[in-house]
C-alpha cells in the first residue's frame, strides 16, 4: 500500500469518526396539532396560537390573513420542544382567519401550511399561498445539479491526483471548468434555497432575508463546506507534488462532508449510521465519476498504461464502498419494497438504480473486455475504451440530474412517520376541557385517547366517558363507544376503524355525577 493510500485511509477514518459523533437529528417535520384547530369555530379571539410538530423546527414565516385578505406578520413567538407558541394580535375581528406558517426542518427542507379558524361564525376563507413557485423549484434543481457536477467531475477529477496518477495536461482545463461551474452554482443554489424557504418569487432574490434564510438552514453548512472543497481542488491544480496531493485529498473528503451536512438521508436516524454512509457514498461517487475524464485523457498519453493499471486495481474498493453505502441509505429511506412503486422518492430511486446498472455494465465491459487490449498497447482497444468511458460520463451526468430531484420528494421513511402522527384537538369550555388524540391520525384502525380537566385546569373526576364520531358530509351516522379509564387517568377507546378521510365531528358525554352530564363537541381532521 502506497503512502498516499495510507494517508487517505487515515483521513477517511477521521472524517467518518467526526460525522459519527454528530448530534441526533430528524427529518421532514409534520404538523401534529394546532390550537385553534383547523376548521374550528370559536366564540372569542385566542390570546395565542399553538403549532406542534413531529420534529424540531425553526420558524421562517408566520402571518395571519384576516377575512378581508390583509396579511399581518406574526413576530412574537416562543419555541418549546416541539411546540411553537405565537402571540395573537389583540384586535382580531369576527369571521374566518388563516394562520399561515412556514418552518424549516432539521434536514434543511422548508415545510408550509395553514390553519383556518373562525371567530363568531365562519365565512369565506381568504386565499393564501404556502408553496414555492415552479420557477423557484427549477432554480433549486438547476443550482443543485451545477453544484453536484462541480463536486463530482471537478473535485472528483482533481482527486485523481491522490489515488491514481498526476493529471494529464489536457484534463486540467475541463476539470477547472467544472470547478468553476460548481463555484458559480453555489450562490445560485443558495438564493434558490432562500426563495424556497420563504415561498417567495424569483424577483425577491436580492432581499437580504432570502440569503439569511438560506444561510441559516442546514444547506448553508453544505454550501460552506462545498465552497472550501472546490477552492482546495482549484489550489491542487496548481500546487506542486505532495502539497497538490494533500489539497486534492482535502477537497475529496470535503465532498463527503458537504453532502453529509444536510439532506433527507443525512438527517435520518440513526445518525451513527446515516451520516457516515452519506459521507462514504459521496466520496466514492466523486472518486469514481471524477476519475473518468482524466482517465480518458491519460489513455492518449504514453504513460496511459500506468494510469490504466492503477485505476483498474483500485477502483473496486470505491465501487464496494459506493454500493454498500448506497444499499444502507436505500434500506433506511425506503423501508419497504412497495414504496419503490408507490412514492415519488421510490420512483426516482428506481430510475437511479437503472442508470447505475447501466454504468456498472459499461464499467464491467471496460474491465473485462477492453482493459487488457489497451494495456497491451493496442490502439483500437484504447480508442474503444475512451469511447465507453465517455458514455460513462454521460450516464453519471444523468444520474446526478435524477438524484437532484430528491430535493422535492420526501422519502417513504418520512411519509410513514408523518402518517403515524396523531390527529389532535383541544376542547375548552367553562366547565371542562378535553385533549383528544386519534392515533394514527389517518384512515384505518385507530386508538382515541382523551385527557380531561375541569374549567380551571384541575383534574376532572368523571365517572364515565362516552364518545361518538360522525361524518355528516359523508353520510356516516355517529359511531358511539364507551371509553375505558387507564391507569394514568386518561380515557381510551380502542379497536375503532375510521373508514374515510375528512373532517369528523367528535362529541364527548362526560358523566360527572348522577345529576350532572357535560357535553363537549368539536371536529378533528383525519388524513387519508
Amino acid at each position: 500500500m502506497t503512502r498516499q493510500l495510507r494517508l487517505l485511509l487515515i483521513l477517511l477514518g477521521l472524517a467518518v469518526a467526526s460525522l459519527a459523533t454528530a448530534g441526533q437529528a430528524l427529518a421532514h417535520a409534520a404538523l401534529t396539532k394546532a390550537v385553534p384547530a383547523d376548521g374550528a369555530v370559536i366564540a372569542v379571539a385566542p390570546v395565542e396560537f399553538s403549532l406542534s410538530f413531529s420534529e424540531p423546527v425553526s420558524p421562517l414565516v408566520l402571518k395571519l390573513i384576516a377575512p378581508d385578505g390583509t396579511a399581518r406578520p406574526l413576530t412574537r413567538f416562543t419555541l418549546s420542544d416541539l411546540t411553537l407558541s405565537i402571540a395573537s394580535p389583540a384586535d382580531l375581528g369576527q369571521g374566518t382567519h388563516v394562520l399561515s406558517w412556514r418552518v424549516i426542518s432539521e434536514d434543511g427542507h422548508p415545510v408550509g401550511g395553514s390553519v383556518v379558524f373562525s371567530i363568531g361564525a365562519p365565512g369565506a376563507a381568504p386565499a393564501v399561498t404556502t408553496q414555492s413557485e415552479p420557477a423557484v423549484r427549477f432554480m433549486l434543481w438547476l443550482g443543485k445539479l451545477g453544484l453536484s457536477l462541480g463536486l463530482a467531475f471537478g473535485v472528483g477529477g482533481v482527486a485523481f491526483i491522490a489515488w491514481v496518477t498526476p493529471l494529464p495536461a489536457a484534463a486540467r482545463a475541463p476539470i477547472a471548468g467544472f470547478l468553476t461551474l460548481g463555484l458559480l452554482s453555489l450562490p445560485f443554489a443558495l438564493v434558490a434555497q432562500g426563495l424556497d424557504a420563504l415561498a417567495l418569487p424569483p424577483s425577491s432574490a436580492l432581499q437580504a432575508a432570502v440569503w439569511q434564510a438560506a444561510a441559516a438552514s442546514s444547506f448553508g453548512r453544505t454550501a460552506l463546506v462545498a465552497a472550501l472543497a472546490l477552492l482546495a481542488a482549484l489550489a491542487a491544480l496548481v500546487a506542486p507534488g505532495t502539497i497538490g496531493r494533500m489539497l486534492a485529498l482535502v477537497g475529496w473528503l470535503g465532498v463527503g462532508l458537504a453532502l453529509a451536512a444536510s439532506g433527507h438521508a443525512s438527517a435520518a436516524a440513526p445518525q451513527l449510521l446515516m451520516r457516515p454512509a452519506v459521507f462514504l457514498h459521496a466520496v466514492a461517487l466523486a472518486g469514481w465519476a471524477g476519475a473518468l475524464m482524466p482517465f480518458a485523457f491519460a489513455l492518449r498519453e504514453p504513460a496511459g498504461a500506468v494510469a490504466l493499471t492503477r485505476f483498474s486495481a483500485r477502483i473496486p474498493y470505491l465501487l464496494i464502498a459506493l454500493l454498500l453505502s448506497g444499499a444502507v441509505l436505500a434500506i433506511v429511506q425506503v423501508e419497504r419494497p412497495q414504496a419503490l412503486l408507490e412514492t415519488a422518492y421510490g420512483n426516482v430511486l428506481l430510475a437511479k438504480l437503472g442508470l447505475v446498472a447501466i454504468l456498472l455494465g459499461l464499467a464491467s465491459f471496460n474491465r473485462y473486455r477492453l482493459t487488457a487490449k489497451a494495456a497491451s498497447g493496442q490502439i483500437a482497444g484504447s480508442r474503444q475504451l475512451r469511447r465507453v468511458v465517455a458514455a460513462e460520463v454521460v450516464v453519471v451526468l444523468v444520474i446526478l440530474g435524477t438524484a437532484a430531484l430528491w430535493r422535492f420528494t420526501p422519502p417513504p421513511r418520512a411519509l410513514t412517520a408523518a402518517a403515524a402522527q396523531p390527529a389532535s384537538v383541544h376542547i375548552h369550555t367553562e366547565k371542562a376541557m378535553a385533549d383528544l388524540s386519534v392515533t394514527p391520525g389517518r384512515v384505518g384502525p385507530v386508538t382515541i385517547t382523551v385527557s380531561l380537566l375541569n374549567g380551571e385546569f384541575g383534574p376532572l373526576n368523571a365517572r364515565e366517558l362516552r364518545l361518538s364520531l360522525a361524518n355528516p358530509t359523508a353520510g356516516i351516522e355517529p359511531m358511539e363507544r364507551q371509553a375505558i379509564r387507564q391507569g394514568d387517568g386518561d380515557w381510551q377507546v380502542s379497536h375503532l376503524t375510521l373508514p374515510i378521510a375528512g373532517r369528523w365531528t367528535v362529541e364527548l358525554e362526560i358523566l360527572v355525577s348522577d345529576f350532572e352530564m357535560i357535553r363537549l363537541k368539536e371536529t378533528v381532521e383525519i388524513r387519508p
